[in-house]
């Protein structure tokens, strides 16, 4: 039998399937971040935790599972890896269908048991097409150890490939096709395996695969179709007769959908006053991942028709004064824009983070919209509000931010673990640098009880009045408040006595309760017509003004402390020592009380780190007496190597997605661009591996080490003032300062695990799957618990214990007991 010169008899060539490895890696790297744009549409986006710990949870498996069947397996390796990658391929749309048609609520999780069960078997489903990638890469590594470092770069860079191929594929596709060209791409990379595992005669092992990739682009699209929470807002919506969708727009950035009820007509107007007693116009109803409803309110150039938006708490600032020219933060459906249509403001400017909303008002329902009335005083503007005023050149008379979240969201604690950048300190002092002497920024959230977000965005709003040179920012704040909504309006100077008489007259028309104004007692007209057992809102406000605030943000029962930059956890007001009375209440209602996002992170981390030391220690039984060389090697060294980089890692690259969010201007960018740029340049820095000889590894390790830490360092304190030096230069510019900035610290995170994994394989091959499942497992652990640090200490901190961890690789480089070669 004829067979290549790099094959043998059996078929088994003796070069690893490097582009099947790279499709395999950006396959699963992109299903991992479709998974998450697929939770946030048909749950809540805070699943993002659950599945960045399942697709790791995959990789810790595959590692224990290559280590326990490492004979069978490599007898055959390239049937196991096509296999495996078949397998991938199938599972990644099987299991998200089944995964969807489950019947978990999250909001029911802590009174209903049955929850619990249906959320372990959403994780053991949606385990599955991790395990099967992860397959493919260990079974690699195994076989072919001595080119670790360029099987790594492979993989490394497909992932990269894969991080920024599904943002644009999410830009041409719906989410439902998405996920059938990964399921495809899954299928490829097992027919590609075969062109380059198998002998050319057997060429036709690769029909099958691909068939099944062919058959999958081929199936309804209807099979694709999303399964809503049946809790979420167009869930409820669509149950009204009669209701239905007109539009619907994806994105990276959202699934976008115009929703119309004829028969029902919606009625959108949050926070609207009791005393109101004029009907909307008819309106249509803007969903964006099924949530956060927003009307789009018909105008006909009659102002008259708007006098209703006159009775939200947001209209207070038009009744303070008189802008010329007013900024709109989040226009949503356009109400904030009707609103400052209502009172004639002359110029109105108005930036949306979705694009398609401002082609919705503008173009295809522009009759509707009145954008014929409206488009001569009215720009918009498409981008992310916060980057949007730090490169704007204007200044306004009035800047407004209203209720950009669901108010269902919000009450159950689902954004607790979102970032949020528009409600920091740094974020305040950008908007009122912004404003004209006398401007005023107004920002409307959502009524909480007991308070949390209206007294944290108070206690931040203070904080950045100080640090803009206020020297009593109580003269500067007011604050009202209805039955569901809350509006704090912070001006550019001292508040007068004729804004105060104009806030009390406002109140009173429209039964709103004043929370604050320069000069207020603390018994003038507290909690008088939207009546709460005490005047929460009044004691806080006086409290976080007075002398003592320090004392009552630390008593307080919810974490209110002002919120910055580099912690950016607006949503978070959990505290461990209220954990108990909620508990307690619970049954009484006293689940509102509880921020869900914390908590469900928690529990997470220790199921990781339970399921981690099952996967890491249960193969140590066998392989003790499978691994001839085990004596020479410390293997908790290798333990100890693999989990410090595997947890150093991914601190340094979920600490830069935060570092670079607002200069690319856009969460969905700088996702995109970190994380492919992370990967393809440690790529890099694998494949440069290859050229380094095993008795150099250890001295190369240290000096990669030594200048990481030295530029990630220098990076806290150079980096932000960099990034602001550099203006706003378009985006492709952005882009390449970010990779270029990326690459230095990138490239050398690239070189400890292929040098420690091919110190590995040339003392002990049986120990090269455990290594990487310790990897695995540590990675896991990593991506939730640097939230947790972050939540509590910063980016910045998790960038320098990172750094420490880096260090520790130094002594913990794995070589056999006496080996000196590797050695410097």
């Amino acid at each position: 039998m004829n067979v290549p010169a790099t094959c043998s008899a059996s078929g088994d060539c003796a070069r690893p399937p490097l582009y099947a490895i790279l499709l395999v890696s950006a396959s699963a790297l992109a299903y991992e971040v479709l998974l998450i744009r697929l939770f946030s549409i048909i749950q809540w986006h805070h699943f993002a935790y659950m599945v960045i710990s399942l697709a790791l949870l995959g990789y810790g498996a595959s590692g224990t599972f290559v280590a326990l069947l490492r004979r069978r397996l490599l007898a055959d390796f390239p049937g196991a890896f096509s296999f495996n990658a078949m397998l991938f391929g199938l599972t990644a749309t099987v299991c998200f269908l089944l995964a969807q048609y489950l019947p978990f609520n999250m909001l029911e999780m802590f009174w209903d048991p049955a929850q619990l069960g249906y959320l372990l078997l959403a994780y053991l489903l949606l385990f599955v097409p991790f395990f099967f990638a992860a397959n493919c890469i260990c079974l690699s590594f195994t076989r072919f150890g001595e080119k670790i470092p360029r099987i790594y770069a492979f993989d490394l860079v497909g992932a990269g490939l894969g991080a920024v191929g599904i943002i644009l594929l999410l830009y041409l596709l719906s989410p439902g096709n998405a996920l059938r060209t990964v399921s495809a791409a899954g299928f490829t990379a097992a027919a590609i395996s075969v062109f380059e595992q198998q002998p050319l005669h057997r060429w036709h092992s690769a029909l099958p695969p691909f068939a099944l990739a062919l058959i999958v682009c081929l199936l309804p699209g209807q099979w694709f179709g999303l399964k809503y929470s049946q809790y979420k807002a167009l869930s409820q919506t669509l149950q009204i007769g009669g209701t239905r969708i007109l539009e619907q727009h994806s994105s990276p950035l959202g699934l976008v959908t115009l929703v119309e009820s004829p028969q029902v007509p919606l009625r959108l107007a949050p926070g609207l006053s009791l005393n109101n007693l004029i009907e909307p116009p008819p309106q249509l109803g803007l969903f964006t991942d099924g949530d956060a409803p927003s009307p789009m309110t018909r105008y006909d150039g009659n102002r008259a028709s708007l006098a209703y938006l006159d009775y939200q708490t947001s209209a207070l600032p038009y009744h303070l004064s008189t802008p010329e020219r007013a900024l709109i933060l989040g226009m949503g459906g356009g109400s904030s824009i009707l609103q400052a249509e209502y009172h004639a403001t002359p110029r109105i400017h108005a930036v949306e983070l979705d694009p398609w909303l401002p082609q919705l008002l503008q173009h295809s329902y522009a009759a509707f919209s009145g954008w014929q009335w409206l488009g001569g005083r009215t720009t918009l503007h498409s981008g992310e509000a916060r980057s949007f005023v730090a490169v704007d050149a204007m200044d306004y008379d009035l800047i407004q931010m209203s209720l950009l979240d669901a108010a269902g969201a919000t009450s159950g604690g689902v954004y607790a673990l979102s970032e949020n950048y528009l409600y920091t300190v740094e974020a305040i002092r950008d908007y009122l640098e912004h404003l004209r002497p006398g401007g005023m920024l107004a920002i409307t959230r959502w009524v909480k009880l007991p308070p949390r977000d209206g007294l944290r965005l108070f206690a931040t709003a203070i904080e950045a009045l100080r640090e803009s040179g206020s020297g009593n920012p109580a003269n500067h704040l007011m604050m009202i408040r209805g039955w569901s909504t809350s509006t704090l309006v912070i001006k550019n100077g001292a508040v007068e006595s004729s804004e105060i008489g104009a806030l009390i007259d406002f109140c009173k028309a429209r039964a709103f309760d004043i929370v604050y104004f320069p000069g207020i007692a603390a018994d003038y007209l507290a909690n008088f017509y939207n009546i709460l057992p005490r005047p929460y809102f009044r004691e806080g406000t006086l409290a976080l003004l007075g002398d003592g605030a320090s004392d009552y943000i630390e008593r307080y029962k919810f974490d209110i402390r002002p919120v910055r930059d580099d912690r950016p956890y607006f949503f978070d007001f959990f505290k461990w020592r209220a954990l108990p009375e909620i508990v307690s209440l619970y049954r009484r209602g006293g689940f509102s009380l509880l921020e869900l996002g914390y908590p469900v992170l928690i529990l997470t981390l220790i199921q990781a780190i339970f399921v981690s030391l099952l996967l890491v220690l249960l193969p140590l039984r066998f392989l003790d007496s499978a691994a001839g060389g085990m004596a020479g090697v410390r293997r908790w060294r290798i333990l100890s190597y693999f989990l410090v980089i595997g947890i150093a890692y991914l601190f340094i690259e979920m600490a830069f997605i935060q570092k670079f969010s607002l200069f690319l201007a856009h969460p969905v960018h700088a996702v995109a661009v970190v994380i492919s740029g992370f990967l393809i340049f440690s790529g890099l820095g694998s494949l440069c591996a290859t050229l380094i000889p095993a008795a150099q590894r250890h001295r190369y390790l240290i000096t990669a080490m030594a200048l990481l830490c030295l530029i990630a360092g220098g990076y806290l304190s150079l980096l932000p003032p960099l990034l602001d030096s550099l203006g706003n230069p378009g985006m492709p510019m952005k882009v390449a300062a970010a990779l270029l900035l990326i690459a230095p610290p990138a490239f050398c995170m690239g070189l400890p695990f292929p040098l420690g994994l091919s110190a590995v394989a040339g003392v002990c091959p049986q120990l090269v799957p455990w290594s990487w499942g310790i990897n695995g497992c540590a990675s896991l652990i990593s991506a939730i618990l640097a939230s947790l640090l972050a939540i509590h200490f910063g980016f910045n901190s998790v960038i320098l214990i990172a750094t420490m961890l880096y260090l520790l690789t130094i002594p913990l480089y794995p070589v056999a007991t006496g080996d000196t070669a590797a050695r410097p």
